[in-house]
């Protein structure tokens, strides 16, 4: 039974982890902390986990108690997991973070995105970024794992059959994107209350989101070379979800767009590739970890349109930081996370 600790498990992504682990079969969460809720039992914050984990309570982060875990999960604010994932490391915890922490390998990139110097670049060149579908054998080996967010899993998922293959105009990518309001975090902020964001959709971050150098980082490891990405994130009235819309201009017209995918996605346990003509929806992902990719060439042209959905707090995060832990510990990699989507 893998001993887990959980650091920060009072948002949504931290009990979005309770309640998929909660139904993991090799797995036991014993520490979880929160500075302002010590000595709050779990299923009193959360009613849903009622009869899973009562005797359960939050605590203060202590290295010495987190150390004795098998794993630990970052899920907290960027810039804690700096301080308490080295010693964490030294005691021989594997560290999973779901923060943005370690995503981006170039530190001084970092400090500009997320205004605060980086707080442990020298833990940054053995991170992995724990995309499985692309650095599955490197995610077998890490002792520190950086799960990447949410826009950049759909966006990526979307576009890397693409760029593998030099199938696209790698300077001229666009990614249109659309998140519930899960996303900006469980804590309380005049954008997200109801009266605001209900009945109401904007871009944000136009200028640059953060999300932007780790999406870039990504596909340029995909392309072989730098790309030119627009990226516009969209706040929607909903709670749970991403839809990315991705734009590419096509090199070649004559490849099998529906194959290249199929092909490309065929072995990966979390990528639904949807028959032809397919328009998925964020309510078919709702609560799962998969993302479903459909793509279009409309009127057969030379633009290649990718819609890509998940659920932002599934595998956007939490659900897509269980793939990774499965990997590590050499578990089947969907132990836990095979449930199916709510409708409706």
């Amino acid at each position: 039974m893998i001993k887990v600790g959980i650091v920060g498990g009072t948002g949504y992504t931290g009990v979005e982890l309770l309640r998929l682990l909660a139904q993991h079969p090799q797995a036991e969460v014993v520490v979880i902390t929160s500075r302002s809720e010590d000595g709050v039992r779990v299923c009193d914050m959360f009613p849903n986990l009622r009869g899973h984990y009562d005797g359960l309570a939050f605590s203060v982060p202590d290295v010495a108690t987190l150390g004795a875990c098998d794993v630990v999960f970052f899920a907290t604010p960027h810039g804690v997991a700096h301080a308490l994932a080295g010693e964490l490391l030294s005691a021989g915890t594997r560290v999973i973070d779901l923060s943005a922490d370690f995503r981006l390998k170039d530190a001084e990139e970092w400090a500009k995105w997320y205004g605060q110097p980086h707080g442990a670049p020298e833990l940054l060149p053995e991170a992995v970024y724990g995309l499985p579908e692309v650095n599955r054998e490197q995610i077998r080996q890490a002792r520190l794992i950086a799960v990447p967010g949410c826009y950049p899993t759909a966006t990526q998922l979307g576009l890397l059959p693409l760029l593998e293959q030099g199938l696209v105009d790698a300077d001229r990518l666009i990614a249109d994107c659309k998140s519930g309001v899960s996303g900006a975090g469980r804590a309380a902020k005049v954008a997200s209350l109801f009266t605001e964001a209900g009945e109401s959709m904007m871009a944000y971050s136009v200028k640059g989101h953060r999300h932007l150098p780790e999406i870039r980082q990504g596909l340029r490891q995909a392309a072989g070379r730098d790309v030119g990405l627009t990226f516009v994130p969209h706040l929607t009235p909903m709670i749970r979800g991403i839809h990315a819309t991705l734009y590419a201009t096509l090199v070649d017209t004559s490849v099998d767009l529906q194959a290249v995918f199929e092909q490309r996605y065929a072995s990966e346990p979390f990528v639904d590739v949807m028959p032809a003509g397919s328009h998925p929806e964020t309510r078919s992902v709702r609560g799962a970890n998969v993302c479903r990719i459909a793509v279009h060439r409309p009127q057969g042209g030379e633009l290649a349109v990718v819609l890509s959905v998940i659920d932002n707090l599934v595998k956007g995060a939490s659900g897509q930081a269980i793939q990774n832990m499965n990997i590590l510990f050499g578990l089947d990699e969907t132990l836990g996370l095979n449930a199916a989507a709510l409708l409706p």
